[in-house]
């Protein structure tokens, strides 16, 4: 796996590195390093020189430059002339969040860095966006690239549906969805499975407008769901699931939506709930509810984002239930 630098003027690498592990969680080998207003280039070198020292793989490298022709870029393509093997470092310059979380995933591949920059920078324009979408440049019309033949709720109409990554969490799709399990799971549709949402039109448009690039979402109820599970002309769609509730979840399974696993991200705390960790709220009511899931078969993976090491569920609900008889 190659290492990442992250460079700039300022403090502007620092901040993107902590953006950006809130949302794909924290990352080995990676680093940021600023160049402050009063250093001047030897400064920048010295501390660019002790980064790469503390990497564990200094032999590949991929550098993350705010500015083409900026003091950090220069002092980095200077390091990388001086080398007897310069292929498996590069520099790409323009740094913004969604490039960075590209090179994280891209990181997981096994590729060097020159393998993957075009991918990288690709994500990094398409990151670019204006809204309302209708300021954003007019593009020439052309058939979208969604997988053919679309029936109810805009969902395909070939195959056997498959679920990539069925996950509860309270926000539904937002940036750690969108962007770091989006990419780790590659799934081609997202659907949130919601009564509620589906009769909440802000709501709808809201997740319509959160998709990221190349992956519709949808909105549908519970019943539809379980419609379009048992429909054999909905897929060969990989999806991602999307519940508000484990309680939606459940109700769904029950319905016929064969889940084998639910990835247990986030569950907002509200009253009567109980913090079982930084992420998770529960109720007795949501912890009756994974025990009856547990029944039924499903296992659980409790993360918030792909890197983080998953939790015991068994804990976490006797740890809830403590702190509810209390």
């Amino acid at each position: 796996m190659f290492s990442i630098i992250l460079i700039s003027h300022g403090q502007m690498s620092k901040g993107v590195l902590h953006s950006s592990e809130m949302i794909f969680g924290k990352q080995e080998d990676v680093v940021a390093v600023s160049l402050n207003p009063d250093e001047g280039p030897d400064d920048f070198r010295k501390k660019l020189e002790e980064a790469i020292t503390s990497l564990g793989n200094a032999e590949k490298i991929l550098f993350l430059a705010d500015l083409w022709g900026g003091t950090p870029f220069n002092q980095t393509s200077n390091l990388i002339n001086e080398r007897e093997k310069g292929d498996d470092w590069v520099i790409i310059a323009g740094m913004n969040l969604p490039m960075v979380i590209e090179a994280y995933s891209a990181r997981f591949s096994g590729k060097d860095p020159k393998d993957v920059v075009v991918s990288i920078l690709s994500e990094g324009k398409k990151g670019a966006k204006i809204f309302p979408e209708e300021l954003n440049p007019k593009k020439a019309s052309k058939k979208a690239a969604t997988p053919a033949n679309t029936g109810a709720a805009g969902l395909p109409t070939s195959g056997q549906i498959q679920y990539v990554l069925a996950r509860i969490d309270t926000r539904l799709l937002h940036g750690q969805v969108a962007t770091g399990w989006t990419k780790a799971t590659n799934p081609d549709r997202i659907i949130v499975v919601s009564d509620r949402v589906a009769q909440d039109k802000l709501r709808k448009n809201m997740i319509t407008q959160a998709a990221p690039s190349g992956v519709p979402a949808n909105t549908v109820p519970i019943k539809k769901m379980a419609e379009v599970a048992k429909d054999v002309r909905f897929g060969k769609t990989k999806a991602m699931l999307l519940f508000e509730t484990p309680e939606d979840a459940l109700e769904a399974i029950e319905d016929g939506v064969e889940i084998k696993e639910l990835n247990v991200g986030s569950m907002a705390y509200s009253d009567g709930k109980v913090n079982v960790n930084q992420v998770l709220a529960m109720d007795q009511k949501d912890v009756d509810t994974f025990k009856k899931l547990e029944k039924l078969g499903v296992k659980f993976d409790v993360r918030k984002v792909p890197s983080s090491s998953p939790e015991k569920m068994d804990n976490l609900l006797k740890k809830a239930e403590s702190l509810l008889n209390n």
